[in-house]
This record gives structure tokens, C-alpha cells and sequence, in this order.
């Protein structure tokens, strides 16, 4: 059964408005589970850890729910490998932490230059502060794509962490992140994935991936500013945590630091309950391609996310389609129709004569909501030699844009273009 985009839109409250939403790589927008979840909270649950009173216990009880829906979402083995944070860059940050006090001088780090940079920096402090050898995995400057034959002459027995990107949040980009975790498992090296950009966009399944560490933001897939880390619990009770003395000596509680946004959480499980309502009344005829033994929650959100991904690569192909109509438009990154869905419908873009923000503040005149610059993603603007000229413009899809709004966008973007 194929989406139905009014049903779908109608849950988005910002989706009244006449503007166009192509900022989704940036964060999308909120069905109203999530605010609905969030008020309720705040309204009947708000308090603080492990009180002897019902709102405490109501809020604790609403903590471990939205603990196992994440960890159906990613199909997690268990709710104790979910860790709630401020967002991604902040759960990178403070595991690095931890990971580091493993490593020794001379080990080797393997970051990518496809990355957002949340999944560099956090390497680049901790390859400095233990003399660690950090080494690069470059892309195909022509489709956007990594260059593994580069990989096994970069892995070596010294190699112990390896990070990568899911999706590219610049390029679009979906990396095959199976063969890479394999291929650093063989080497010994633990594998550290950024799934920011893609959780939005299709099914993750940590289990079959087979990885040590997974991260998303909710923000990204219709949730608010909170992020989600996935460990394997075995790693996550080996590390030590910066925490304080009275914090929760076992995963996850001693990653938690601090008094949790519990409201945020609240809105995590909204952003799922909706994923799941999704799934149940669109994604039946995805059932198939799952394992028998995967039912409830963590089946509706699996079928969720394929009939996401299914919907938006033939979106993605009419994006294309209009952008490529475009005079004087440059799209970097896989362009090929046959190759979509080697790709989320992220795509971006520079414009003959026009700075990439000139483009952006135009396009927001019209009510087109757009990226321009880097978007943090900045090893790859410098790879594309595009960092001192204002990096490029990002339009992004979700599964509620129309095509009706991807038309605008190209009819706003010939009358740019002259």
C-alpha cells in the first residue's frame, strides 16, 4: 500500500502552513503523538528520578517504555543498550571519552571524509590526547561515494576504532555499512556508526548490521532535540563512565550524566508511536522481508521505515528530475535514476553566479525552507573545493513533502537562474 500523504501530513500540525519544508536534513518537522506525548508529561508526569510518589514513578515508567520502543526501533537486544542524551554530537563526545582511555599511542583510528563532523572531531581529540595515528578513508569526489578500495590498506592490526556515516548528510549518500563493520571486525577494530541522516529515511537493524556503537538524533526522524546512542551492552558495562559517584554503576544509567529532558524522551516515543501507527496502516506488504520471529512494535516500526524508503526513492526521482531542469545547477553526489537507492533524497547543489546563501535567502522569500553552507559535513566541502565559496545548497525530502512542493522548488529555482 502506498503512503497517502494527506492522511500522513495530517498528523504534522506545522504542515498547515503554505511553506515548504526541504530544511528536513537539518531536523524535521513533529506529528502531534509527539506533542501530544510531551504535554501529557508535563501536564501528569513531571518529576524527577526515583521518587517515592506517583509522578515520579509515572515518569520512570515512561522513561523505560520509551528506553524499549528505541530499542525496537533499532532492534537492540535489549532496552539497557539505549542511552538518551542531549543529541548526537554529545553522546559522540562523551563515549569517545570513555573509549579512549583503552587506546595506547601508536593505535589507530579510521575516520571518513564523507562525515558529518561530529563523527571526525570527537576522533581527531581523542587521536590527539593519546598519540593515537588517525587515518582518513576518502570519497569519489564525482559520486559521492567511498573509495573501499582504500579500506583494507587503512585497516591494520593497530586499527581499534573505525567511524563512519550510515548516510551522508551533505551528499545523500548510503554507505554500505554492513561490509564496513565486517571488514573492521576482521581487523580487530570496533565500528562506530552515525546514523543521524538515514534513520529518517529507512530501517535500521543493529543486530543484522552487527555493530559496536549506533547514534541518531531524534530531531531527525520527527522527534525533538534529544539524541539516542545504541551500544552492545557487553561493550557499554566494560567501558568506564565519567559520571558521578551516586549515578547508576551499570549501562545505561552510568552514561546518563545528570537529571534526564524527560520530556524530551517523552517525545521520542511519540516520534515511534507514529512510526508505528505508520507502519500498521502502510506497511503490511513490507512484512515479508523481515524474520519470523520480529512481531509487535518492533515489526510495525521495521515496516515503518520500508515504506518510507520505497516512497521516497520514486520522490527522490522526481526531485532529480527537477533539479536537473534547472540552467547552470551542479548536483554532487550519485545522480544516476538507477542508482537512487544508493541514496536518501537529500541533494545538494551549486548555481552558476549565485553564492550558495543568495540562493537559500531567495528560496526562503518564496517560503521554501532550504540549507546552504556545509551543514557541518566539513570535510567533504573541503574535498569538493567548495569550503571558501560557500559550500552548496541542500534541499532535503521526508516522506510528507508532495510533489506539488518539489515543483515549486524547481519553478523558484529556473526563476533564480534567469
Amino acid at each position: 500500500m502506498t503512503l497517502d500523504i494527506a492522511r500522513i501530513r495530517a498528523c504534522f500540525p506545522a504542515l498547515t502552513s503554505p511553506d515548504v519544508y526541504l530544511d528536513n536534513p537539518g531536523g524535521t518537522q513533529v506529528p502531534h503523538h509527539v506533542i501530544d506525548r510531551m504535554v501529557d508529561y508535563l501536564v501528569t508526569k513531571n518529576a524527577n528520578h526515583e521518587g517515592a510518589f506517583a509522578t515520579s514513578r509515572a515518569s520512570d515508567a515512561l522513561v523505560d517504555e520509551a528506553r524499549r520502543a528505541a530499542a525496537d526501533f533499532f532492534n537492540a537486544t535489549k532496552p539497557e543498550e539505549i542511552v538518551f542524551g542531549a543529541n548526537m554530537t554529545t553522546l559522540t563526545f562523551h563515549l569517545s571519552r570513555s573509549l579512549a582511555q583503552g587506546l595506547q599511542p601508536g593505535d589507530e583510528i579510521i575516520v571518513t571524509r564523507l562525515d558529518h563532523d561530529a563523527n571526525i572531531s570527537p576522533w581527531l581529540r581523542v587521536a590527539k590526547d593519546r598519540d593515537c595515528v588517525l587515518r582518513w578513508l576518502d570519497f569519489d569526489v564525482e559520486d559521492g561515494t567511498l573509495c573501499l578500495d582504500q579500506l583494507d590498506g587503512l585497516l591494520s592490526r593497530r586499527t581499534k576504532l573505525l567511524a563512519c556515516g550510515y548516510a551522508s548528510n551533505a551528499l545523500g549518500t548510503i554507505n554500505p555499512v554492513a561490509q564496513i563493520i565486517a571488514r573492521a571486525h576482521q581487523a580487530g577494530a570496533l565500528a562506530y556508526v552515525d546514523a543521524v541522516h538515514y534513520a529518517p529515511h529507512g530501517p535500521i537493524d543493529v543486530q543484522a548490521l552487527g555493530c559496536d556503537f549506533l547514534v541518531a538524533s531524534a530531531y531527525k526522524f520527527f522527534g525533538p532535540h534529544l539524541g539516542v546512542l545504541y551500544g552492545r551492552y557487553d561493550l557499554l558495562d566494560g567501558l568506564p563512565a565519567y559520571r558521578i559517584r551516586p549515578a547508576p554503576p551499570e549501562p545505561p544509567g552510568k552514561f546518563e550524566t545528570g537529571t534526564g529532558n524527560f520530556e524530551g524522551i517523552a517525545g521520542v516515543l511519540g516520534a515511534l508511536d507514529y512510526l508505528a501507527w505508520v507502519g500498521e496502516t502502510f506497511g503490511a506488504e513490507h512484512a515479508e522481508r523481515y524474520r519470523s520471529d520480529l512481531g509487535g512494535r518492533r515489526l510495525l516500526l521495521k515496516q515503518a521505515m520500508s515504506a518510507i524508503r520505497a516512497h521516497e526513492i520514486e520522490m527522490g526521482k522526481i526531485l532529480l528530475d527537477e533539479l536537473r531542469s534547472v540552467p547552470g545547477l551542479r548536483i554532487y553526489g550519485l545522480t544516476e535514476p538507477r542508482r537512487l537507492d544508493q541514496r536518501v533524497p537529500t541533494f545538494s547543489f551549486t548555481l552558476a553566479g549565485h553564492e550558495p546563501r543568495t540562493v537559500a535567502e531567495a528560496l526562503g522569500r518564496e517560503g521554501i525552507y532550504t540549507w546552504d553552507g556545509n551543514y557541518y559535513a566539513l570535510a567533504v566541502t573541503e574535498r569538493l573545493g567548495l569550503e571558501a565559496t560557500g559550500g552548496m545548497v541542500r534541499v532535503g525530502l521526508a516522506h510528507y513533502n508532495t510533489r506539488a512542493e518539489i515543483e515549486r522548488l524547481g519553478k523558484a529555482l529556473r526563476a533564480i537562474a534567469g
